[in-house]
């Protein structure tokens, strides 16, 4: 598991976040903190290099000992890389089960619900992206919510269902299942094959992870509006990046985008294999 630290606010709720998690999965956690001036600088200007590096290196020692407050340090590692936090991200995406940043770092302009490094990896990295914001339950100390996913029965789609089925088993939480029909293609009986398609992917995912307890929500409006009222008392809000609608190129459908920039809860971003 692989998650993004910079020092600020957001980046130590997504550290606690992600090492409640590495803990549950039994799983290494790597601390990623990039490296640099944020300006342009000659290659050999080593005063400034210097600089950014030890800087980075700070952060990095304190995002540490907060991993290690949480889970066993012999389970945290720490990689301390030059670049832009997005591009290193998303390089060592493909290395990691889970990518975990916050919804905004230091870089962040006040106001923004989501900064363009977080949009940017949630859009570009590999596999799973979780975006730690608004409220969320540690376990064992908080009432847990379910985890919510958003499903339309394409192929996009079943990467994330897998994922959130994993959660809910990982927390022992219930499921939610939302398919909303107003995105189907226009007519009634592409809305009835949306369906369909939706069902057969949850019953396949059951047989799965039979221990998880499933709710089925088909609802005849539009996924965005339908996702966030679903997900206002929910730990997780699991969508896939692009769904049965999206339009090719993108590389995050509207859907993915609203439950970033406005979920009340952690959201993920699943991208397909």
């Amino acid at each position: 598991m692989l998650v993004g630290y910079d020092g600020s606010s957001g980046s130590q709720q997504a550290l606690r976040w992600a090492a409640r998690q590495a803990r549950a999965r039994k799983q290494m956690l790597t601390i990623c903190q990039s490296w640099g001036p944020g300006f342009p600088i000659l290659a050999d200007d080593e005063a400034v290099l210097g600089f950014a590096r030890r800087s980075g290196e700070r952060v990095l020692a304190e995002g540490l000992r907060l991993a290690s407050s949480i889970m066993d340090p012999t389970d945290v590692r720490p990689m301390l890389a030059p670049g832009t936090a997005a591009a290193v991200l998303c390089e060592h995406s493909s290395e990691a089960d889970m990518v975990v940043t916050g919804a905004r770092g230091r870089g962040g302009m006040p106001g923004l619900s989501l900064g363009s490094v977080s949009e940017h990896i949630a859009a570009h990295a590999h596999g799973a992206v979780v975006v730690v914001r608004g409220h969320w339950f540690p376990a064992a100390e908080f009432g847990r919510g379910a985890v919510v996913v958003g499903a339309d029965g394409s192929p996009r789609c079943r990467a994330a269902v897998d994922f959130a089925f994993e959660q809910a088993a990982l927390w022992e939480v219930p499921l939610l299942a939302l398919c909303a029909l107003a995105d189907a293609p226009g007519s009634l009986a592409d809305a009835r094959a949306c369906q369909e398609d939706f069902e057969q992917t949850i019953a396949e995912a059951l047989e799965r992870h039979p221990h998880v307890a499933v709710h089925r929500s088909v609802d005849p409006g539009g996924a965005r509006s339908a996702l966030l009222a679903a997900c206002r008392d929910a730990q997780l809000v699991v969508v896939g990046a692009r769904g049965r609608g999206g339009i090719t190129g993108m590389s995050l459908g509207t859907v993915s985008q609203a439950v970033l920039h406005h979920a009340p809860c952690p959201a993920a971003v699943v991208h397909m294999c």
